[in-house]
C-alpha cells in the first residue's frame, strides 16, 4: 500500500522541516511549499490524501487557498491558525476547512488530528465506490455497467457523458461550477477558451429530452454553472 501524501503549505521554514521530518519518520509522504502561490499550484496539481495549511502566507493566505481549491478538490484540509483566533477557525469551516490546529501546537495531537481525518477521507472514499447504483426517477444509472435507463428504455452513452450524468444526479439541486465539472469529469483544470465541457453537457441534454425528460431537469446557470433538478 502507498504512503499518504500530505502537503504541507507553511512559510516559517523550521516549522515546516520539522512537522515534516516528524511525518515521514510516521510512514507519510510529504511536500512541501513556503508560499500561498506556490501551494495552491501544488495542491491543484498534484494528489494529496491531506493539506496542512497555514493561513498567514506570502503572495496568497489560507483563506484564499482554501476558497480556490474547493472549486475542484475535495482534498482533506487541516488549517494551523494562531492560537486563540476563533473568527479565524469560523472562516476557516466556512471556506470548507475540515479541522484546525492551533499554533503552538503538540505533535501528537496533530498526528490524532490527521490520522482522524484520513480515516473519515477513507470511509467516505469507499462508500462512493460501493455505491454502483444511483435512481432519480425516471432514470436508473449502474455504474458497473455504464447502463443508462429512462423509463426502464436503454440509451446510449459514452463513458464521459455517463460519469458527467452521474455526478449531476449524485450532487442533483445543487449547482455545480464549471472548475468542479472539468476536475471530477474531465479530469484538467478549467481553461476559459475550453468549450468541451458545454459540449459534452449539451449531448447528455439531448439525449434526455429525446428520451422524454423535460429540458428544465438539467439547466445552465450562466455565470455559476450547472444544475440538475
Amino acid at each position: 500500500m502507498s504512503r499518504p501524501r500530505i502537503l504541507i503549505i507553511e512559510d516559517d521554514l523550521t516549522l515546516s522541516d520539522q512537522v515534516a521530518r516528524l511525518l515521514e519518520e510516521k510512514g507519510f509522504n510529504t511536500k512541501q511549499c513556503l508560499d500561498g502561490q506556490k501551494g495552491l499550484l501544488t495542491a491543484l496539481q498534484e494528489s494529496f490524501d491531506l493539506i496542512l495549511l497555514d493561513l498567514l502566507l506570502p503572495s496568497l493566505n489560507g483563506f484564499s487557498i482554501l476558497n480556490q481549491l474547493r472549486q475542484v478538490k475535495n482534498t482533506p484540509v487541516m488549517m494551523i491558525t494562531a492560537s486563540g483566533a476563533e473568527q479565524e477557525r469560523i472562516e476557516g469551516y466556512r471556506k470548507g476547512a475540515d479541522d484546525y490546529l492551533p499554533k503552538p501546537f503538540n505533535f501528537t495531537e496533530m498526528m490524532l488530528r490527521i490520522e482522524a481525518l484520513l480515516r473519515r477521507s477513507r470511509i467516505q472514499t469507499e462508500r462512493t465506490q460501493q455505491s454502483s447504483q444511483l435512481i432519480v426517477d425516471p432514470l436508473t444509472l449502474n455504474r458497473r455497467t455504464q447502463q443508462v435507463l429512462f423509463d426502464d428504455k436503454e440509451l446510449e452513452f459514452t463513458p464521459l457523458q455517463f460519469k458527467l450524468l452521474w455526478v449531476m444526479l449524485e450532487n442533483r439541486h445543487e449547482i455545480m461550477s464549471k472548475a468542479f465539472l472539468y476536475q471530477t469529469v474531465l479530469v484538467r483544470p478549467f481553461s476559459l477558451y475550453d468549450r468541451s465541457l458545454d459540449m459534452h453537457l449539451s449531448r447528455v441534454r439531448k439525449k434526455l429530452v429525446a428520451a422524454g425528460m423535460s429540458p428544465e431537469r438539467l439547466v445552465t446557470l450562466h455565470g455559476k454553472g450547472y444544475r440538475f433538478t
